[in-house]
């Protein structure tokens, strides 16, 4: 059995470059962020970390955003329709979550980055190798209970 340590959250707020896309995520403090090698994040140079859908809020900018989505069509690649910015979108590997761009949050409440590289190159096999990367979409509750049953 795995021990799940409780992680305190903070509320993150940040956008994209104009400010047109404005939002509050919960996470903590400490990011997990992976650099992925897949030929969209090699192309935009995509750091993320992951987060659950219901720590995320949208507070503004729901009309500025497009998505651009390419192959599985899982992944959905938001970005400002003004300034082009993806300050989150849904990834593959986690569609029931965000990836949230570090870069993209004000200053001020992270304390520290780890950067995990993922080989999106080898997606599928990165993706079985990987033991805890879809449990990070999950709050922590969910995670506890599905390990003790």
């Amino acid at each position: 059995m795995l021990t799940l340590h409780r992680m305190d959250l903070v509320k993150h707020s940040g956008g994209c470059h104009c400010g047109a896309v404005r939002f509050e995520v919960w996470s903590s403090p400490h990011l997990h962020v992976f650099h992925c090698n897949c030929s969209i994040c090699l192309k935009k140079q995509n750091h993320h970390f992951i987060v659950p859908k219901k720590h995320f809020t949208l507070l503004q900018g729901s009309d500025n955003l497009t998505t651009y989505t390419f192959n599985s069509h899982v992944a959905q690649h938001t970005f400002c329709k003004t300034c082009g910015v993806q300050s989150f979108y849904t990834p593959r590997s986690n569609p029931d979550g965000y990836g949230v761009a570090p870069h993209c949050l004000d200053p001020g409440t992270v304390r520290n980055v780890t950067v995990e590289k993922f080989c999106g190159e080898k997606w599928e096999e990165s993706m079985q190798a990987h033991r805890s990367i879809r449990d990070m979409s999950k709050p922590a509750a969910d995670i506890q209970l599905k390990q003790t049953k």
